[in-house]
Order: C-alpha cells, then structure tokens, then sequence
C-alpha cells in the first residue's frame, strides 16, 4: 500500500519495478567501486568498529556502576587502553624484539639442518622406480640446494640498516593510523547505544521493525561472542604456550608464545601453524636441559601443543564463544582462505564471523520467499546478570555457607 498521501500523487508519482531495480544496481555498483577504491580506509574504519565493539561492555558496566557520564567513561578506557599499549609494547617489545631477532638468524642454520636430516633419510632410501623412470635420492644435488635455499634467504637478513629504517618509518605510519581509528573508535563507541535506534527507525516504514531488532540482536551475538572471545583466546594462548616452552626450555619461548597468540585469531589455520613451528625450532635445538636427542625434545613440544590445543577446543572455545558461529570447520578454512584473499589479513581475521552472519541473513531470506516465519529457532533471551554488589554478595554468602557446614 502506498504511503505517500493522495493529494501528492501528482507531485512525487511512485517508481515502477524496472525504476527500482536499476537505482539498486547502480547503488551497489557504487558501492562496490568504492569499497575497491578505498580499501585501506575502510579496513582502518573496520578496526576502529572491532575496538569499540570489544569495549563496549566495559563502558556499560563503568557507566552503569560509577555513575559517570558515558562520554567521560568513553575518554577514561580509551586512555587507559592507549597507556596499556603503551606499556605492553614497552615490557615485552625489547624482549620480543630481541627474540623475534635471534629466531631469524637462525633460520640459515635451521635451512641447512632440515636438508642435512632429509639428505640423512634419503641416503638410507632404495631407488624409486616408476616406469621406466629411476630416481635415485642419493644422487640429489643437496649442497646446491641448500646453496639456493640460503641465496634467497641471506640477501634479506644481511639488509639490516634498511629493515631498521624502514621499520622506523613503519612504526611512524602506524602510530599516525593507531591516532585515526583511536579517534573513529570513541565517536563509534559513543554511537553504539543508539544503532538499534536508527536501524529500527529505517525499518518502521516498510513494517520490519521486529524483522530488524531480532537481526540485530543475532548479529550482535555472533561478532560479540567471535570478537571479544578471540581476544580472550589470544590472550590465554599467548601467556599458555610462552610459559610451557619455557619451562620445557625452547628457545625464544616469548617469540613463539606471541606468535601463537596472534595466530590465534586466524581460526582453524593459526593454531596448526603457530605448532608447527614450535615443534620444528624444538627439533633443531642444539642442547636441551633434557639431554635427549632433537625427535624426542620435538616430541615433548608436540604433546604440549597437542595438549593446549584440546584444551582450547574443550574447556575454552565452549564456554567463551559458545556455539555462536555454527559452522563447520571446512567453511571455516575455506572463508579464511577467501578472506585472505580478497581482503588481506583482515579478511582472514574477520571470515568466520562474516560468513556466519551471510549464512543468517541467507536463511532469512529463504524463508521470507516461501512466505514462512524468517526465523526458524525460537529467540533465546539469557536471564539478566546481577550486578558485581550481588556477585560479591551471593560469593560471600557461599563461602559462608561453606564454613558452616565444614564447622558441623
């Protein structure tokens, strides 16, 4: 039905079917040539969305609790985040730095040892015949190989002025982008409590207000629990595995403790690869405190990360993340391997959550063409959490509770 009144008819006539779907097309081909055009600045306005999404729950329980006003709380974690920064790239930079150094320098000597071990394996090795083909892995140029496999490496170890300098400029570059999504961050975190506003004022029109708030409230499920339990999970993973290899003594524990954390946010993928290459710097370690050649020494890392790796899938991601994304884990290597390609490693990041919300909206709307009700699970609405007084209160009167019955 037309909601323009009768009497203006003649000054603002209705689009026809045709009319509708070219300003459509030419509106998505519009924003498509500018997604393309300003790639990096919108991957910038992305970030700065993640940062303010990931504190937000922090601002809600300082303005519900402090009684402040929210732009002043918005000004007081934003600063405080910035100073914590500050100091994590402090504390642990110098030592990662150092760290992250040594490992690659190694890597010529790592090179040359992964092809003596092959070299070592294939003289035991009998011809391989296929047909009237005869390979012999004996007779492998190995020398040469490993002199190709240095020549690529040792041109960008040896260029360490230019790395240096060009790592200064890259750090200025950074700090000018970190200012910029700093900035976006707090106007989007100031922003956030009025987004279901604005969505349902669009929606009211066409009378999809329900439609709208209930797709809000999923996709706000799905990047919350992804999100903030993907920081969680770096974080954990991070001081888990620098502290296990150190205490198993593997060199440059911190380097590869940091590696497996950032890795983390790469799903399915990362923790294989952040355990792969602890277990091979674990194999071609010189010595170890534990006197045993390098396969067991790489033997006892891969049980460890064997070990963190159950129990992430097991204790971690369920009650973190939950079943949030409900995807299966061959969709998720796919888009990881789409979004690196299409968006770089923000794509990669970012694939799980945007495939999860695409697979809601696509059910969405293949039950809106058949004319059935859009959302086939009924809403689960959790119970509202108390407060941190009656958090402290009910764990108090537990305790008590504890001392009374242990005193009988």
């Amino acid at each position: 039905m037309s909601t323009i009144p009768p009497e203006h008819h003649h000054e603002s006539p209705l689009w026809n079917r045709a009319v509708k779907i070219s300003v459509a097309i030419g509106f998505l081909l519009l924003a498509a040539l500018l997604a393309q055009r300003f790639q990096s600045l919108i991957g910038q306005i992305v970030a700065a969305a993640i940062v303010a999404y990931i504190l937000n729950p922090i601002i809600i329980f300082l303005d519900k609790n402090l009684k402040i006003k929210r732009g002043s709380v918005l000004i007081v974690v934003y600063l405080l985040l910035a100073a914590g920064m500050i100091w994590a790239f402090t504390a642990l930079g110098v030592a990662a730095f150092q760290q992250v150094t040594t490992f690659i320098n190694l890597i010529p000597n790592l090179i040359s040892d992964v092809v003596t071990f092959v070299q070592g394996l294939t003289i035991r090795t009998e011809p391989i015949v296929i047909g009237t083909f005869t390979i012999d892995p004996a007779i492998i140029p190995w020398e040469t190989i490993t002199n190709q496999l240095l020549g690529l490496v040792e041109p960008v170890l040896g260029q360490g002025g230019q790395i240096i300098r060009q790592l200064a400029s890259t750090t200025v570059r950074w700090m000018g982008i970190s200012f910029f999504v700093f900035m976006i961050s707090i106007y989007i975190a100031n922003e956030i409590p009025r987004l279901g506003s604005y969505v349902s004022r669009i929606a009211q029109q066409p009378g999809y207000q329900h439609d709208a708030e209930r797709l809000m409230r999923e996709f706000g499920r799905i990047w919350s629990a992804y999100l903030r339990g993907q920081v969680i999970l770096g974080l954990v993973i991070f001081l888990v595995v620098w502290l296990g290899l150190a205490i198993l003594g593997v060199q440059n524990a911190l380097a590869l403790g940091l590696l497996a954390g950032l890795l983390e946010f790469i799903p399915t993928i990362g923790p294989v690869v952040s355990a792969g290459i602890s277990i091979t710097v674990a194999f071609f370690q010189p010595v170890n405190y534990f006197g045993v050649p390098g396969w067991q020494y790489a033997l006892f890392v891969l049980g460890f990360m064997f070990l963190v790796q159950q129990l992430e899938n097991s204790i971690l991601v369920p009650r973190i993340m939950g079943q949030a994304l409900d995807l299966h884990a061959l969709i998720v290597i796919v888009g990881v391997y789409m979004g690196g390609s299409l968006a770089g490693i923000l794509g990669a990041v970012l694939a799980a959550p945007v495939i999860a919300s695409l697979k809601l909206l696509g059910i969405y709307a293949w039950r809106k063409m058949f004319d059935l009700y859009p959302f086939p699970q009924p809403e689960k609405i959790p119970p509202p959490k108390p407060g941190w007084r009656e958090q402290i209160k009910g764990l108090l009167a537990r305790v008590l509770q504890l001392f009374k019955r242990r005193s009988r």
